[in-house]
C-alpha cells in the first residue's frame, strides 16, 4: 500500500488475488507431480494430501481477505498470516515429501562441495534454530517490519525468509530425508522444548508494549472497534498462544512415537514407525 493511502478511509475489499502467488503455487504443484512421474511410481495419497494442504495454506495466507487485512489494516491479521507461514505451512510441506524426494532435493542443493557443507550445516538443530530465531525476531523489529510494509519487494523477501528458516527449524523433527535425518526421539523432545521460544519472545515484546510499535497500523483506517494498540496486543496474543500449543502438539506426537518405537521388537528401532 502506498504511503499516501495510509489513514484514508477505504471501502472493505473482498480480497485481492495475486497472480504471482498463484503462479508460484502452480509451479510448485507441477514440479511435485513431475518428480513423482520422473520416478515412475504412483503418487502417494498421504504425501500428496499433505503437500496440497500446504499449497492451500499459501493461497489462503497470501491472497484474499487475510492478505488484504494484514497488508492494509490490522496487525493481528498479519500475525495470523505469519503463524500460517511458520507453524502450519512447513510441517505440511515436509510431511508431503517422500524420503526419496527429500534426498533428491538435498543432492540438488549440495551439488558442489561448498553448497553441500552449507546444506549439512543448516539442517542441523543449532544452526537451523538460530537462523529461524534471528529471522523471526529480526523481521518483527519495528524497522525491518516497517520496511516490509512499505515495499512489496521487501515484503516478499520477508515472507520467503520466514518460510525458509521455519522449514529449517522444523527439519530436526520432521525431516523425511535419509541424508539429513531427524534427531532421535529423545533429542526431538528436548528440541521442541525450546522451539517456541523465539515466537514467545516476539509475542511478549509486542503484547507488553505501552505504545504502538508500528506506525503504519496507527495510521491505517480502523475496520474494527479495536484501537491500533489493542489490535497490536491482540496480535501479540495471537502469536503467544499458538507458539506454545503447536510445539506442545508436536511434543505429544513425538512422545507417543518414541513409546511405540521402544515397544517395537529389537532391531526395528525408530525407522519402523516413521
Amino acid at each position: 500500500m502506498a504511503a499516501s493511502d495510509i489513514g484514508v478511509p477505504a471501502p472493505w475489499m473482498p480480497g485481492e488475488i495475486h497472480a504471482d502467488v498463484i503462479a508460484g503455487v502452480a509451479v510448485l504443484a507441477a514440479a511435485y507431480l513431475w518428480a513423482w512421474r520422473r520416478r515412475g511410481i504412483p503418487v502417494s495419497p498421504s504425501h500428496a494430501g499433505c503437500f496440497t494442504a500446504g499449497l492451500v495454506v499459501i493461497l489462503v495466507a497470501l491472497n484474499g481477505p487475510l492478505h488484504d487485512l494484514s497488508d492494509r489494516y490490522l496487525f493481528s491479521a498479519h500475525m495470523v498470516q505469519h503463524l500460517l507461514l511458520t507453524l502450519v505451512l512447513p510441517p505440511l510441506l515436509l510431511a508431503g515429501l517422500p524420503s526419496w524426494l527429500a534426498d533428491d532435493l538435498i543432492r540438488l542443493a549440495g551439488r558442489s562441495r561448498p553448497s553441500a557443507l552449507i546444506v549439512a550445516c543448516v539442517t542441523r538443530p543449532l544452526p537451523a534454530f538460530a537462523l529461524y530465531a534471528v529471522a523471526l525476531i529480526g523481521w518483527h523489529l519495528p524497522g525491518p517490519y516497517g520496511a516490509a510494509l512499505g515495499s512489496h519487494a521487501w515484503h516478499v523477501i520477508e515472507h520467503l525468509t520466514l518460510i525458509a528458516t521455519s522449514t529449517l527449524a522444523w527439519w530436526p523433527v520432521l525431516s523425511p530425508s535419509t541424508l539429513a535425518p531427524p534427531l532421535p526421539y529423545g533429542a526431538q523432545i528436548l528440541y521442541l522444548f525450546v522451539f517456541g521460544m523465539p515466537m514467545t519472545v516476539v509475542a511478549a515484546m509486542i503484547t507488553a508494549a505501552e505504545e504502538v510499535l508500528y506506525p503504519f497500523y496507527a495510521l491505517a483506517p480502523r475496520v474494527t472497534a479495536l484501537t491500533a494498540l489493542e489490535d497490536q496486543r491482540l496480535g501479540g496474543i495471537v502469536m503467544w498462544v499458538p507458539a506454545g500449543l503447536i510445539p506442545l502438539v508436536a511434543f505429544t506426537i513425538v512422545f507417543f512415537r518414541w513409546v511405540a518405537a521402544e515397544a517395537e521388537p529389537s532391531g526395528e528401532g525408530e525407522d519402523a514407525v516413521r
